[in-house]
């Protein structure tokens, strides 16, 4: 790991003079057109090309998680359970993560679960606005051209995640409620 950071800090330089304009965030495509370079410097461009729908699509999630979590902190801090923490003479910190914090994780792990299949379904505006050529995109591509194929395809990968996060999501609520173990 420490290697391969090294190399790419080596390269950084080699892939500012390499690409053109002087914009090493591209809004368009997965990659800088007809750019040649070492390996390292084809890393640097795939990793910058990532920058901006990596922050579209975790954006969107971000202010569903904000509000979910408050509202379910504010449930669970009125509960018994936190009075009860709190005059054992347990610390604020302690009652907060490891009380009322995990016990409020468990709405936020089915939303979690849920918005992952919406990740890959949403794989198709995000690649159509970037120019990607992914899943999504194949997925439109099947559509016009009438292909059931891809399509069929697109929906099985989407409905298999779907099922995968919610058998996730339940191994997780073990973990995090213990009445649930049993």
């Amino acid at each position: 790991m420490a290697t391969a950071g090294d190399q790419l800090l080596r390269n950084w330089g080699l892939y500012l003079e390499a690409v053109p304009l002087g914009r090493p965030i591209k809004t368009i495509g997965s990659g800088t057109p007809n750019f040649e370079g070492p390996f390292w410097t084809n890393v640097w461009d795939w990793g910058t090309q990532l920058i901006l729908p990596t922050i579209v699509v975790t954006v969107i999630s971000l202010a569903t998680y904000s509000r979910f979590t408050r509202a379910s902190m504010l449930e669970a801090v009125g509960q018994d359970y936190i009075r009860t923490a709190r005059s054992k003479g347990l610390s604020e910190r302690v009652v907060i993560i490891k009380h009322a914090f995990r016990n409020a994780l468990i709405p936020i792990t089915t939303i979690v679960a849920f918005n992952f299949a919406g990740l890959i379904g949403g794989a198709v505006v995000t690649e159509t606005v970037f120019g990607w050529k992914g899943m999504g995109a194949l997925f439109v591509e099947g559509l016009n051209r009438v292909d059931p194929g891809p399509v069929m395809a697109f929906y099985v990968v989407t409905g298999t995640a779907a099922v995968l996060m919610n058998l996730a999501a339940d191994i997780a609520y073990a973990f995090l409620d213990p009445r649930i173990r049993t």
